[in-house]
């Protein structure tokens, strides 16, 4: 296992935590969960292989007697999930000390850890240099180092359309499921129609903004030659009260965006700075927070 991503103090926290993920989106294959839509759980569909971090609930105690080979008992209504991670990789998310990166990547680990130990499927998905990077889901406790491998990979490099990376996911995503999208949100693109789209599209959604302490309070004051992280262009700008109080106007409408998004579409929005605990963050995300 990764241990920059995932300790294991930090899995044994996650484990107690795991049985209270929910997703409300189903992909609409066999699977493990009940469904929202109609059906009877009584009605047996098929087996399926078991694989380690499967509910032995399930398990067909009678076939695997009369065969050696362990497999589940899947019914009509029982629905595949799938938690799709969209990790921000632009260069924005290089700043921070930690950097942003970092933290969204533990996050991401984190989030992936409690669907796989949940029998459920994982897939990462790197959003950078104006392109998202699709990696095949992972399903069952089995694939954790190979998910951790994929988040471990991940370099910020570039800028990012984030409402093109949402909006690539839903077109390429055979069914809906749950759509977790770890960023700093800084993209100035019109990202609310692109998150609109994706919950009509039956998709559950999570949204996960990570910002470093100085961006939630700037600690700058006077005449600076500021950089941007993605395009590299240097902007002269004049810190004084004027403009700290225009900044945190701007930033406190964004915040307001992310809230109103999450709850128009039963969705979840949690906002964490570098450097703040990671446990209270997916505790949050587990009870479905809007912060």
């Amino acid at each position: 296992m990764n241990g920059a991503l995932l300790d294991p103090a930090f899995t044994r926290e996650l484990e107690a935590l795991r049985r209270r993920l929910r997703v409300r989106a189903r992909s609409g294959t066999a699977g493990d969960h009940v469904a929202s839509r109609r059906g009877s759980s009584a009605e047996f569909l098929e087996h399926r292989a078991y694989t380690p971090g499967d509910d032995l609930r399930r398990m067909d105690w009678l076939a695997f007697a009369r065969t050696g080979e362990p497999v589940l008992k899947l019914f009509r209504a029982d629905e595949d999930v799938v938690v799709r991670l969209v990790v921000d990789a632009s260069r924005s998310l290089e700043t921070g000390d930690p950097r942003k990166i970092d933290l969204a990547k533990r996050l991401a680990a984190a989030i992936g850890y409690l669907a796989l130990a949940s029998s459920e499927r994982a897939q990462v998905l790197a959003a950078g240099e104006g392109r998202v990077q699709m990696r095949e889901p992972v399903r069952g406790r089995s694939a954790l180092a190979e998910l951790l491998r994929e988040l471990d990979a991940i370099a910020p490099a570039g800028s990012t359309d984030l409402a093109g990376v949402i909006d690539t996911v839903v077109l390429r995503s055979p069914r809906p499921g749950m759509l977790v999208v770890v960023s700093d949100f800084l993209d100035p693109g019109p990202f609310e129609a692109a998150l609109g789209r994706a919950s009509s599209a039956g998709h559950d959604l999570a949204l996960v903004q990570v910002l470093a302490p100085e961006e939630l309070d700037p600690p700058w004051e006077g005449d600076l030659a500021l950089e941007d992280a993605e395009t590299g262009e240097l902007v002269e700008v004049t810190v004084d009260a004027r403009a700290l109080e225009a900044y945190r106007v701007r930033l406190n409408a964004l915040l307001a965006r992310l809230r109103a998004v999450a709850r128009r579409h039963g969705g979840t929005y949690v906002r964490l700075a570098t450097g703040e605990g990671l446990l209270e963050a997916v505790r949050r995300f587990v009870a479905r927070a809007i912060d």
